[in-house]
């Protein structure tokens, strides 16, 4: 059996050495166990071991006695511990930078449970008023609860929907009147050019061929008069309709909200003054009264805007379709008598300046 050339410092529990023969340092070694007595680790730890009494055995198992060295040769203080060291070094700065950060991360605490508190609040007003809302909602429309009418306002409101749903159908009208004519007067031209090509190459039939071709590029440029009089008409209209009127209808919208809060905070304090009157309901009764009063200041404000934006809307729509439908019927009418000159003079009449053709297109010193 090989034994591996090994150092071992054998110490009992008392720190003195001693001698195993082969056999026993074969089981010994088997059952090897570094542990001490808290008595012994005590002593260990304030005096350190008695390096005088403790031999250094070199060699394998059971070798003989030369390899032994004793330590009593070797010099020098034992090793010992020092309570005191731990004492000696300054420790600055850790209870400061320890009560910054404890500080920092509590105003961060305090930040974020403001903000999710904000968030609470708000969510739980708006909780409430959609709750009650679309409680009066219902009770309106099953016949059980009370609304607020203006009757003078609300017919005026309604006549304005069924003005601009009117307006909305002569613009998609006049809309599909421009392509179709936009059509005819390319056709036109293209049978223009057509004719002017043919009295080119057909003599016998060369006068013909340029009276026709003469008179469909005059009508070709008599519809482009007419297209740029009827596009300026759409373009109004569309200004009136999808902005002017449509502005006035989200101010009629955030009014009926409005009315539909009013009454919904009014029934809830009619409710709450019907019942007893002890002391948390007082307290209740004054919260409803503030709500109440301060969306009532919010109805009678969007009902005075609302008021005002349909006397200046009535007022810019008269003047607005005056000059729209004055020019339209001059065109239209200067237009099929063939009277250019007319037409023309409408036009300028009304400030409408006509692109040349080929306007939208780039110059070559544009095109890539």
């Amino acid at each position: 059996m090989n034994k591996a050339a090994t150092m071992e410092i054998p110490i009992n529990s008392n720190g003195d050495t001693g001698t195993l023969t082969e056999d026993d340092s074969l089981e010994q070694a088997a059952k090897l166990q570094w542990s001490l007595e808290e008595k012994d680790l005590q002593q260990v730890m304030v005096s350190g071991p008695n390096l005088n009494e403790t031999s250094i055995v070199s060699g394998g198992y059971g070798g003989t006695a030369e390899g032994i060295i004793p330590t009593s040769s070797i010099k020098g203080p034992a090793v010992r511990y020092n309570a005191e060291f731990n004492k000696r070094i300054p420790v600055t700065g850790i209870g400061s930078n320890m009560h910054h950060s404890s500080s920092s991360s509590s105003v961060a605490d305090e930040g974020s449970r403001g903000v999710a508190v904000e968030k609470l609040d708000f969510v739980k007003k708006w909780g409430l008023n959609t709750y009650k809302c679309t409680k009066q909602m219902i009770s309106e429309r099953f016949g059980r609860g009370s609304r607020t009418v203006d009757l003078e306002l609300e017919a005026q409101i309604e006549v304005l929907r069924d003005t601009k749903r009117k307006y909305e159908s002569v613009l998609r009208l006049a809309r599909a009147l421009t392509n179709h004519f936009y059509s005819m007067v390319q056709t036109q031209h293209a049978l223009g050019d057509t004719f002017a090509d043919l009295s080119q190459k057909s003599p016998e039939l060369r006068d013909e061929f340029g009276y026709n071709a003469e008179t469909q590029k005059l009508l070709c440029k008599n519809g482009e008069t007419l297209l740029g009089a009827i596009n300026f008409f759409v373009s109004s209209v569309n200004t009136l309709v999808n902005k002017t009127m449509e502005d006035t209808l989200q101010t009629i919208k955030l009014y009926e909200n409005a009315r539909l809060e009013f009454d919904a905070y009014r029934a809830d304090l009619e409710e709450l003054s019907l019942g007893p009157r002890d002391a948390v309901t007082m307290v209740r009764i004054d919260g409803a009264q503030a709500q109440y009063q301060v969306h009532k200041d919010k109805y009678e404000r969007l009902r005075s805007d609302v008021v005002i934006k349909l006397k200046f809307l009535e007022e810019n729509k008269v003047k607005v379709m005056h000059k729209q439908l004055l020019l339209f019927h001059n065109a239209i009418s200067a237009y099929f008598a063939g009277n250019q000159q007319q037409l023309e003079q409408t036009l300028k009449q009304f400030n409408i300046k006509l692109k040349p053709p080929g306007a939208d297109k780039p110059s070559w010193l544009e095109e890539p």
